[in-house]
């Protein structure tokens, strides 16, 4: 590999390990020679590695630390294996924090955000990471989110932006919507204010014409649980919509079970549906009005978790379809007026929740799905029946298989009568868009008293948010407040117009970003077209808790780009994997309330930042988190200084080893092919096992007659680079002080000699009568007969045959030694 950068600083050799003498003058050296800087038209296959762009809050947590020293390692092996890697960051810097913050402290939000990304950037460095920092962006940049804005009409010109009234979370003191992420328990998460629900015109972002794509995994390598939770969301449902008579007109309802028609024995209603109002009667009408008040204070998350159900009953009734049989009409906060039509039949012998909200209120249970040679359920049954069962009770349906084997022929039955018609629904709704904050990028429309909202033209982007605002207590977005930014013209008639004191969703920023990065400077469109070949990312990483916003909002997004021809690509990444969390001490989630929170600055001011990078490779798998113990970071340190030894001091102490030259070279090569494989794998704290595991046996190879040979001298060079891509200050410093050319970050990742990696020995348990007494090393061509004698020479094997009869002798090479005594 092109080995070119001339980085190499001579200094006198230090006795003991000093990480904070070398970890600041490699990282100046490494700026200054621009390493790091991904080059386009360097050799080898191109790379794209991103970890997801944090918050500037003001400070890096281990948390961030946690999330991307080991990404920066693999992509640091990556470059080392011949891959010519992007590996880029930015801030995702929109969004209510900074407001607050602005609230708080009197100050403008850019004065607040761009202050942390300054200093988190300094941060960033601190860790050693190989980041392209020439490529850094902030999504609060007027030349980022001109593009956000371009999109927006973009989308809008393709009818998946949109405005219309629509049910949200309303804030009544900050006078605001509030995403469901900003609601806490039906509070506002700002003011602590009891949430309302409010039906208000709001932008939206037509997603749901790509649901069915977005459940399409084929062409992205997604965790399992990711696949899940999205498919989860989506929440595709095939079935039927069936229509009741009531009195305030027909209602239709779907279900996945057309099949239990038979058994719905009453009707649920969404408490903000239409219906409720005319289906309530007069004696019902205090009632349900404090039911209905009481629920929309609560998100939809809070009303469809676990736990005992609540509702009233309006006072009317709907007639079964078939039957004729009257069915009270309830109102439910467990119905969710944007599923399906916001109402539902129930059929509580077949469905949880209609089984608990049945029993609960005493209402009918009927009963027409069984198991295949089950009795009749119980009239005290203290659950429901929810498999597929036979069909009974359902007079020309009986006998039929339930579930999925009868459904379709069960609704075209209904079709014909005019009864039912089959039907495919979605749990996901389209994207709520927009937020009455400043923070955010303005929404690119203007409001004419005569032409409505007319979009900006394209040459007047990006629309600057006005910097002088002024945040009243109330919370309210200064935009409404600052007339000067707010009147204008309108692009139709030149007539007066108001500008949109609506903001997008801070979600659109993540949403295309890595587009951004292949070309920050470009200024013809949101990215230069030719660099699309980069894409998608190779390897995303970052925590799960984004699986259904960020990941999916992007997903969305990009397939929208591949529709408008600006991409060739359906998915924003090949492959996304999923870090753990670091927990406090005491097990829990870090936090400063709970005081477990571990400050990564303080632990480099102590120890230096590779032993921090190594603690957190090595402190868990990483995909799947763990606690922070504060005594084990001592291990890392003490290993350090052990690696700085072994190639710094050249007295040779302690008693003589035996470590013959086969076995250094088995040693070295068969870690090299561990680690190279842990690497493909993200298997991180098994690397660093196994580096110093190689260390144990380097030192015992320094006291023995190998000492000095090119063995030795190969085996000091591979571990060098092994160590490179996990603790690169030490690596670099030590490549330096053997006198080697470059910078070891550039220097190839060695080749395997798989003969050297290969013992033509292997050790065997050995058993007697079954039980495992000792072990031996025998060669892999040992016959019987070889293998009995090594092992019956065997100190700890020989006493228990001693004085016994050998009646059976059992060997399979490289398996099984086993000697049966009587």
């Amino acid at each position: 590999m092109n080995n070119e950068h001339p980085i190499n600083i001579p200094e006198p050799r230090m006795e003991r390990y000093n990480p904070h003498a070398i970890e600041k003058k490699w990282q100046s050296a490494w700026e200054q020679s621009g390493l790091y800087k991904f080059d386009e038209d360097a050799p080898g296959e191109k790379f794209y590695a991103l970890t997801m762009f944090p918050y500037p809050s003001g400070n890096l947590h281990i948390g961030h630390w946690y999330a991307n020293v080991a990404p920066d390692a693999r992509a640091r092996w990556l470059r080392m294996r011949g891959y010519n890697v992007l590996f880029p960051m930015g801030f995702d810097a929109f969004g209510l924090p900074a407001e607050n913050a602005a609230i708080k402290n009197k100050t403008n939000p850019a004065t607040w955000t761009y202050a942390n990304i300054e200093r988190m950037t300094g941060q960033f460095q601190a860790m050693g990471t190989m980041i392209d920092w020439s490529r850094q962006f902030a999504t609060c940049d007027p030349e980022y989110y001109r593009w956000n804005q371009w999109f927006f009409i973009e989308f809008y010109k393709r009818g998946l932006a949109y405005k219309k009234g629509g049910l949200v979370n309303w804030c009544p003191k900050d006078q605001t919507v509030l995403a469901n992420e900003q609601v806490v328990n039906g509070h506002c998460e700002r003011c602590g204010t009891a949430v309302e629900k409010r039906n208000l015109s709001q932008w939206y972002m037509k997603i749901t014409d790509y649901a069915d794509e977005l459940l399409d995994f084929s062409d992205t390598d997604m965790p399992e649980k990711v696949r899940l939770m999205q498919t989860n969301w989506i929440g595709k449902s095939v079935g039927a919509e069936v229509t009741f008579d009531t009195p305030a007109g027909p209602e239709t309802v779907f279900t996945t079970r057309p099949d239990t028609l038979m058994g719905a024995t009453f009707m649920v209603l969404a408490p903000e549906h239409a219906k409720v109002a005319d289906l309530t009667t007069d004696e019902q009408r205090a009632e349900v009005e404090a039911y209905v008040a009481a629920a929309g204070r609560k998100t939809d998350v809070e009303r469809q978790q676990e736990g005992e159900k609540t509702g009233v009953f309006t006072g009317s009734y709907a007639t079964h379809p078939i039957t004729g049989h009257q069915l009270p009409i309830w109102v439910a906060d467990y119905v969710l007026v944007t599923y399906g039509t916001g109402s539902i039949m129930a059929v509580p012998a077949h469905d949880d929740r209609d089984f608990a909200f049945a029993r609960k209120f005493g209402l009918d249970v009927v009963e027409v799905i069984r198991a295949e040679g089950a009795e009749p359920m119980a009239e005290d049954a203290a659950e429901p029946y929810t498999g597929e069962g036979v069909i009974v009770n359902s007079g020309e349906f009986d006998g039929l298989p339930g579930g999925k084997a009868s459904i379709a022929g069960i609704v075209e039955k209904l079709e014909v009568r005019g009864i039912a018609k089959a039907k495919t629904t979605y749990r996901l709704r389209d994207w709520l868009f927009a937020r009455q904050r400043y923070w955010g990028t303005p929404i690119p429309f203007v409001h004419c008293p005569e032409h409505g909202a007319q979009p900006v033209p394209e040459d007047q982007l990006p629309v600057r948010l006005p910097e002088n605002v002024e945040f009243t207590p109330t919370g309210q977005s200064p935009l409404k407040l600052d007339t000067e930014w707010l009147k204008t013209t309108c692009p139709v008639c030149g007539g007066p117009a108001e500008r949109d004191t609506d903001t997008m969703d801070t979600f659109v920023d993540s949403s295309w970003y890595m587009y951004r990065y292949l070309s920050p400077d470009y200024h013809e469109g949101p990215f230069d077209p030719a660099k699309d070949p980069m894409m998608p990312v190779d390897l995303y990483t970052g925590g799960i808790e984004h699986a259904i916003l960020h990941l999916l909002y992007s997903r969305f997004w990009v397939k929208v780009m591949r529709d408008m021809g600006l991409t060739k690509h359906s998915e924003p990444f090949a492959h996304l994997r999923n870090q753990g969390m670091i927990l406090g001490e005491d097990g829990e989630k870090m936090s400063k309330s709970r005081g477990n929170v571990v400050d990564p600055d303080d632990l480099v001011r102590e120890y230096g930042a590779d032993t921090v990078r190594t603690y957190l490779m090595f402190i868990a798998p990483w995909e799947l988190g763990g606690p922070w113990d504060p005594q084990g970071i001592n291990g890392p340190a003490k290993w350090l200084s052990r690696v700085w030894t072994l190639f710094t001091d050249d007295k040779v102490t302690g008693p003589a080893e035996t470590v013959s030259e086969a076995d250094l070279r088995f040693a070295v090569h068969s870690t090299l092919k561990k680690v190279t494989g842990d690497f493909e794998r993200l298997s991180f704290n098994t690397i660093v096992a196994s580096l110093m595991e190689l260390t144990n046996t380097l030192v015992k190879a320094k006291r023995a007659p190998v000492f000095g040979t090119p063995a030795w001298d190969e085996a000091l060079d591979i571990f060098n680079r092994l160590l490179a891509p996990v603790v690169p200050h030490i690596a670099e410093e030590i490549w330096a002080a053997r006198g080697q050319d470059g910078s070891v970050h550039t220097a190839a990742w060695p080749a395997v000699d798989e003969a050297a990696a290969t013992r033509d020995t292997v050790t065997m348990g050995v058993q007697v009568s079954g039980k495992v007494r000792g072990q031996v090393t025998i060669s892999k061509a040992a016959t019987q007969d070889e293998a009995m004698a090594a092992a019956k020479d065997n100190a700890d094997v020989a006493r228990f045959i001693e004085g016994k009869q050998i009646v059976k002798e059992i060997y399979v090479p490289g398996r099984i030694i086993n000697i049966v005594v009587k």
